[in-house]
């Protein structure tokens, strides 16, 4: 959806980001922004050096706060390991990513399962991650809940809880989506939505206009 949009991906898998993710502000500030999917915090802090060899290395979490502080852009897209996550083990909550997200994160297993569908809400729709979408959105099975920060931009909601939601951290932009971009929260109704190019684009764009 990126690339089709005129952006320039890389993508790192989940298994290669321990040693394959950036460890500094001045690597990370080649790109204009940064999105963490569906990946536990754990496989960012304790790579080899760490877990096995006990070697000190750069926290990269701190490493991504201080890159939107200066400028970066971030999104973190929801997932059973992104936020606080399933029996809180993505642990979010307690990492420096807590301190530029545009929401706020639970102390406890944030998953909300609705496997019998719920419809997100357009709350805001002078949000510009809505630009030339419309009408009404396709279901979804599940989020992250979260509960809102103050003076962010919640655009669409799902239960009342922030579905996307955008903000700024110093000189940078943050923005999130609390369900999944795929199955299973993501349902195909979603991920084969006429707008799921333009919302992925519209949040993209949003994020790298603090960027470098």
């Amino acid at each position: 959806a990126l690339e089709t949009a005129g952006f320039e991906v890389e993508y790192i898998p989940n298994h290669l980001a321990p040693t394959k993710f950036p460890f500094t502000v001045e690597e990370l500030q080649e790109y204009d922004g940064v999105i963490l999917s569906d990946i536990g915090s754990n496989t960012l802090l304790l790579n080899d050096d760490v877990f096995v060899k006990g070697i000190a290395v750069p926290d990269r979490l701190q490493v991504i706060r201080d890159y939107v502080k200066l400028g970066g852009g971030f999104c973190m897209v929801g997932g059973y390991m992104s936020f606080t996550g399933i029996d809180a083990k993505a642990r979010y909550n307690q990492t420096a990513i807590a301190d530029i997200l545009p929401v706020k994160l639970l102390d406890i297993d944030d998953r909300c399962e609705t496997c019998d569908g719920v419809t997100p809400v357009v709350a805001n729709s002078n949000s510009p991650v809505l630009n030339n979408i419309e009408g009404e959105w396709p279901f979804l099975l599940g989020y992250n809940k979260t509960t809102e920060r103050e003076q962010a931009d919640v655009a669409v909601t799902v239960n009342g809880d922030p579905l996307i939601a955008l903000g700024s951290y110093g000189e940078g932009k943050t923005a999130v989506f609390t369900s999944d971009c795929a199955p299973h929260w993501g349902t195909m109704e979603f991920v084969n939505w006429e707008y799921y190019k333009t919302l992925w684009a519209n949040i993209a764009e949003y994020i790298c206009q603090g960027g470098n």
